[in-house]
């Protein structure tokens, strides 16, 4: 995902805190408590109050880097008249999920309308009914023009509560140079020529599914005996000293410098690393890699929710997710919008159209896969593995 300023990207940040999901609530001391539907809404003061907060990720919205505005935003008041007030206080899931559950647990206003969050936390919200249903005939962009791929995860089958920000691969990158050879598996990463300079991520929600995968797991729907054989293959490989280490979003100065060949990486990040050094080839493995999004949330009570979902909608209307692609630079959950920017006069912003981590080919869209979330029954004991595996 994209880099925060501090050089960790958001969901790199969510392995360095992973293990805490489970206990999240409890380490606050606050059980985890079920909110019914009835008691999920708040009165919206959206007619007469026209405003509403958004929270989201840092460096993960177009910005005028002469005046420091957010255009996007601008062109929403513009046209609605609904002042945006937006603020970047998501640093991982793990740390506003305990900000923020002592007041849902207990059916409090959030005091925000709009959050992002990762799909695998996405889903918490979800099972635990802290996040309201959203009304769909306000969304029409939506209903026209979300990728049908991101339509159906298994947290939201009906994206009833949620809708993709944006989104992104987990897949392997690799310097083709120094490795002298292509990859096209992650049972490439297993070779003899690879040992000690192979990094995976230490956060098991983000390295669980590209590794189920290479052994033919549908992480979309994948057992724990699918999740305990990926463990036990990448506890068998640091025995034997083939990992170089556990990484976060660092993995990508271990690649730059060469201390690491190849690693899983995330799409997001690789269009940059490629930038910087042509060498490096970013692939999503023959057996498949790991498609995951960041999706819009209205948490309940909050105040403004029709205002907020005006703003959903707002960001799948081609011309504005092709502006927020071409700032973001992960993949667009508008694919109308890649035409969009092929019309563009600037052909820098033409070129992106052509990028595969950004609007993913069909040959590419065939290989990916959507993991489903660990359960809050699976999290304690595939933690207990994983930590001791990743030593983490």
């Amino acid at each position: 995902m994209r880099s925060t300023t501090s050089g960790l990207s958001r969901r790199a940040l969510l392995g360095a805190t992973g293990a805490l999901g489970a206990a999240a609530l409890g380490g606050c001391g606050i059980p985890a408590a079920y909110v019914p539907q009835e008691r999920r809404a708040a009165p919206d003061r959206s007619a007469r109050d026209r405003t509403l907060t958004f929270s989201n990720w840092t460096q993960y919205i177009d910005v005028d880097e002469k005046t420091g505005r957010r255009p996007t935003l601008d062109a929403f008041t513009e046209r609605t008249g609904i002042r945006v007030t937006y603020t970047e206080d998501i640093n991982d899931n793990d740390e506003f999920f305990g900000k923020v559950s002592p007041v849902l647990a207990q059916g409090g206003a959030p005091g925000r309308d709009l959050m992002v969050i990762s799909d695998w936390m996405a889903g918490r919200y979800v099972s635990l009914g802290w996040v309201q249903a959203l009304d769909g005939t306000r969304l029409p962009n939506v209903h026209k023009y979300l990728d049908p791929q991101l339509a159906h995860p298994a947290f939201d089958p009906r994206r009833a509560h949620s809708v993709p920000w944006q989104s992104g691969i987990t897949g392997i990158a690799y310097n083709r140079k120094l490795l002298g050879r292509e990859i096209r598996s992650t049972a490439d990463l297993w070779a003899a020529d690879l040992k000690g300079r192979v990094t995976l991520f230490a956060g098991m929600d983000e390295a669980l599914g590209l590794l189920m995968a290479a052994q033919g797991a549908d992480i979309s729907r994948f057992s724990a005996d699918d999740a305990h054989r990926a463990m036990d293959q990448v506890q068998k490989l640091v025995d034997r000293g083939h990992i170089r280490r556990f990484t976060g979003n660092d993995y990508t100065s271990d690649l730059a410098s060469g201390a690491a060949i190849a690693c899983q990486a995330y799409s997001g990040d690789a269009i940059q690393l490629k930038a910087d050094n042509p060498d490096i080839a970013f692939v999503v493995p023959e057996e498949g890699g790991e498609l995951w999004s960041e999706s819009l949330m209205v948490p309940n009570r909050a105040a403004h929710k029709q205002n907020a979902e005006l703003l959903i909608d707002h960001y799948y209307q081609p011309e504005v997710a092709a502006e927020l692609a071409a700032f973001v630079q992960y993949i667009c959950p508008v694919p109308a919008a890649r035409d969009v920017l092929a019309d563009s006069d600037d052909a820098d912003t033409a070129a992106l159209a052509e990028e595969p981590l950004i609007f993913p080919t069909d040959e590419i869209r065939a290989r990916l896969h959507t993991m489903r979330d660990v359960t809050a029954e699976e999290r304690p004991d595939f933690h207990r593995v994983w930590g001791r595996v990743a030593g983490v």
